[in-house]
């Protein structure tokens, strides 16, 4: 690995999380567990049945206690102990096993499932339990907390964050990505605008692959200890 590396932006997708247990976003058949993705993640689905999008997330967020993160996990949260550049760990996942590894530089750009959102005063805390759609805000007291998932059709989180260390990496590697949600897969043509170098994990050859400077294909589990042992040597 090129020693003129200091700063580094990791973007990891569902694909990470599998190895562990979790669902990807959509599978094969273009569900997501059972159901499509405009009855359970957007904000009419959210407005025309709210008992059964509760519901999903309440499910979604019991998982995570049978659930560990898995070695590519590990290997992350150590590079996050070590490096002393910058580094930014941004996830499209909403599970929490990069936390639960131990790593602190990080972006849940689409939210998290042990959170709620205020619909009302857009107040978010911390929530591990179910959440009925009759909850009330503590904040505001309107029963309007909602999961605080970011939907489509809607903003994901801290955006000027992610442009700015896009702008001073050096290196951008994508772990277990689609490549085919926005605006998460244009990160890859941000970062080689700036100058970084590109690199790709996956099982197979992301949709937007062909940006990538190189792409190393396998398990997430294997793929990510050998990077960071690279860097870090």
């Amino acid at each position: 690995m090129p020693d003129d590396i200091r700063n580094i932006v990791i973007l990891t997708g569902a694909g990470i999380s599998a190895e562990s247990g979790l669902a990807t976003f959509r599978g094969p058949d273009g569900l997501w567990e059972g159901h499509r993705v405009e009855d359970v993640c957007t904000p009419q689905a959210l407005e025309r049945d709210p008992v059964l999008v509760h519901r999903f997330y309440d499910e979604r967020r019991a998982k995570l206690a049978d659930v560990s993160p898995n070695p590519a996990h590990e290997a992350l949260a150590a590079l996050d102990a070590a490096w002393l550049g910058d580094l930014l760990i941004v996830t499209q996942n909403v599970d929490d096993l990069h936390e639960r590894a131990g790593a602190k530089r990080l972006i849940h750009m689409h939210g998290e499932l042990q959170s709620a959102l205020c619909a009302r005063c857009g107040r978010a805390v911390r929530w591990e339990a179910a959440l009925p759609p009759s909850a009330i805000c503590a904040g505001c007291g309107s029963a309007s907390l909602r999961p605080d998932i970011v939907f489509f059709g809607e903003m994901p989180y801290r955006m000027d964050e992610i442009d700015e260390a896009l702008a001073r990496a050096d290196l951008f590697v994508s772990v277990g990505t689609s490549g085919a949600v926005y605006p998460a897969a244009g990160y890859v043509q941000t970062a080689r605008h700036y100058g970084a170098r590109t690199i790709e994990l996956n099982l197979d050859p992301s949709a937007g692959s062909f940006y990538f400077e190189e792409t190393r294909l396998g398990p997430a589990s294997l793929l990510v200890p050998e990077l960071v042992q690279q860097l870090l040597s």
